[in-house]
Protein backbone atom coordinates (compact mmCIF):
# COMPACT_ATOMS: atom_id res chain seq x y z
CA UNK A 1 0.00 0.00 0.00
CA UNK A 2 1.22 3.45 -0.94
CA UNK A 3 0.45 6.88 0.48
CA UNK A 4 -1.23 7.94 -2.50
CA UNK A 5 -3.88 4.86 -2.57
CA UNK A 6 -4.63 5.94 1.29
CA UNK A 7 -8.34 7.03 1.63
CA UNK A 8 -10.35 8.19 4.67
CA UNK A 9 -11.98 5.77 6.48
CA UNK A 10 -15.42 4.68 5.95
CA UNK A 11 -17.86 7.05 7.22
CA UNK A 12 -15.34 9.58 8.29
CA UNK A 13 -16.24 11.70 5.28
CA UNK A 14 -20.43 12.96 4.80
CA UNK A 15 -21.79 14.62 1.41
CA UNK A 16 -22.39 17.70 1.41
CA UNK A 17 -26.00 18.97 2.01
CA UNK A 18 -27.19 19.97 -1.60
CA UNK A 19 -30.19 22.34 -0.86
CA UNK A 20 -32.39 24.20 -3.80
CA UNK A 21 -31.86 21.43 -6.45
CA UNK A 22 -35.58 20.40 -6.01
CA UNK A 23 -38.50 18.62 -4.31
CA UNK A 24 -37.74 14.95 -4.74
CA UNK A 25 -33.82 15.56 -2.98
CA UNK A 26 -35.61 16.31 -0.05
CA UNK A 27 -34.06 19.37 0.66
CA UNK A 28 -35.75 21.98 -2.13
CA UNK A 29 -38.25 24.93 -1.82
CA UNK A 30 -37.21 26.40 0.89
CA UNK A 31 -34.06 24.85 1.57
CA UNK A 32 -34.60 24.33 5.04
CA UNK A 33 -35.21 27.52 5.78
CA UNK A 34 -38.81 27.93 6.60
CA UNK A 35 -40.89 30.17 4.89
CA UNK A 36 -40.53 33.96 4.83
CA UNK A 37 -39.41 36.09 7.41
CA UNK A 38 -35.70 37.36 7.50
CA UNK A 39 -33.67 34.45 8.06
CA UNK A 40 -34.95 32.94 5.01
CA UNK A 41 -34.12 35.56 3.04
CA UNK A 42 -30.44 35.97 1.26
CA UNK A 43 -28.04 37.98 3.04
CA UNK A 44 -30.80 37.61 6.33
CA UNK A 45 -29.91 37.61 9.92
CA UNK A 46 -29.58 40.04 12.45
CA UNK A 47 -25.74 41.82 13.06
CA UNK A 48 -23.76 40.24 15.87
CA UNK A 49 -25.34 41.22 19.13
CA UNK A 50 -28.32 42.38 18.04
CA UNK A 51 -31.42 41.49 20.96
CA UNK A 52 -34.34 41.95 18.80
CA UNK A 53 -34.76 45.63 20.29
CA UNK A 54 -34.19 44.46 23.62
CA UNK A 55 -31.65 47.07 25.33
CA UNK A 56 -28.13 44.67 23.70
CA UNK A 57 -25.77 43.38 27.17
CA UNK A 58 -23.06 45.53 26.02
CA UNK A 59 -24.73 48.48 26.51
CA UNK A 60 -26.39 47.93 29.89
CA UNK A 61 -22.87 46.61 31.81
CA UNK A 62 -20.66 50.28 30.95
CA UNK A 63 -18.09 48.99 32.91
CA UNK A 64 -17.25 46.14 30.43
CA UNK A 65 -16.52 48.30 27.40
CA UNK A 66 -13.20 49.39 26.64
CA UNK A 67 -10.02 47.82 25.17
CA UNK A 68 -6.65 46.12 25.73
CA UNK A 69 -3.53 48.02 24.07
CA UNK A 70 -1.94 45.39 22.36
CA UNK A 71 1.04 47.51 22.33
CA UNK A 72 1.59 47.67 25.35
CA UNK A 73 5.24 46.85 27.23
CA UNK A 74 5.26 43.88 29.85
CA UNK A 75 7.93 44.34 31.97
CA UNK A 76 10.23 42.09 34.43
CA UNK A 77 9.72 43.87 37.88
CA UNK A 78 12.37 43.81 40.79
CA UNK A 79 12.21 46.19 43.67
CA UNK A 80 15.06 47.95 44.89
CA UNK A 81 14.79 45.58 48.44
CA UNK A 82 15.58 42.08 46.38
CA UNK A 83 18.49 43.67 45.27
CA UNK A 84 20.05 43.41 49.13
CA UNK A 85 21.22 39.79 48.39
CA UNK A 86 23.98 41.15 45.99
CA UNK A 87 26.97 41.58 47.95
CA UNK A 88 28.48 44.62 48.19
CA UNK A 89 29.81 46.97 45.23
CA UNK A 90 29.22 44.00 42.82
CA UNK A 91 27.25 44.73 39.19
CA UNK A 92 23.54 43.51 39.01
CA UNK A 93 22.37 43.36 35.32
CA UNK A 94 19.47 41.33 34.15
CA UNK A 95 21.46 37.98 34.06
CA UNK A 96 22.72 37.69 37.19
CA UNK A 97 18.87 38.90 38.14
CA UNK A 98 17.65 35.82 36.75
CA UNK A 99 20.87 33.26 37.80
CA UNK A 100 19.32 34.28 41.45
CA UNK A 101 15.63 33.54 40.04
CA UNK A 102 14.69 37.33 40.63
CA UNK A 103 13.47 37.78 37.16
CA UNK A 104 11.49 34.51 34.34
CA UNK A 105 13.47 35.50 31.21
CA UNK A 106 15.11 37.93 29.28
CA UNK A 107 12.86 37.92 26.93
CA UNK A 108 11.05 40.76 28.69
CA UNK A 109 12.52 44.05 29.64
CA UNK A 110 13.60 44.57 33.02
CA UNK A 111 13.19 47.74 34.95
CA UNK A 112 13.51 48.40 38.45
CA UNK A 113 11.21 49.88 40.95
CA UNK A 114 11.75 51.83 44.47
CA UNK A 115 9.88 49.72 46.70
CA UNK A 116 12.06 49.29 50.12
CA UNK A 117 15.37 50.38 50.68
CA UNK A 118 19.07 49.47 49.89
CA UNK A 119 21.37 49.20 52.47
CA UNK A 120 24.57 49.14 50.41
CA UNK A 121 26.10 50.28 47.35
CA UNK A 122 25.60 48.42 43.70
CA UNK A 123 26.07 49.00 40.00
CA UNK A 124 23.05 48.13 38.63
CA UNK A 125 21.80 47.45 34.76
CA UNK A 126 18.32 47.75 33.53
CA UNK A 127 15.91 48.87 30.86
CA UNK A 128 13.98 51.17 33.11
CA UNK A 129 14.22 52.60 36.68
CA UNK A 130 11.87 54.44 38.12
CA UNK A 131 12.64 57.50 39.89
CA UNK A 132 12.54 56.56 43.16
CA UNK A 133 14.46 53.29 42.43
CA UNK A 134 17.01 55.43 40.93
CA UNK A 135 17.55 57.93 43.91
CA UNK A 136 17.29 55.03 46.19
CA UNK A 137 20.39 53.45 44.69
CA UNK A 138 22.46 56.52 43.93
CA UNK A 139 21.93 57.67 47.48
CA UNK A 140 23.27 54.10 48.67
CA UNK A 141 26.31 55.38 46.71
CA UNK A 142 25.65 53.22 43.83
CA UNK A 143 25.44 53.65 40.06
CA UNK A 144 22.52 53.20 37.51
CA UNK A 145 23.17 52.21 33.85
CA UNK A 146 20.25 51.76 31.64
CA UNK A 147 20.54 48.74 28.88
Amino acid sequence: MKQNELGPSLGARRESKRVGRGDGSGHGTYSGRGSKGQKSRSGGGVRLGFEGGQLPLIKRLPRKRGFTNIFKTEYNVVNVSKLDIFPPASEVSPEQLLGVGLIKSLSLPTKILGSGDINHPLSVKADKFSAAAEKKILAAGGKVART
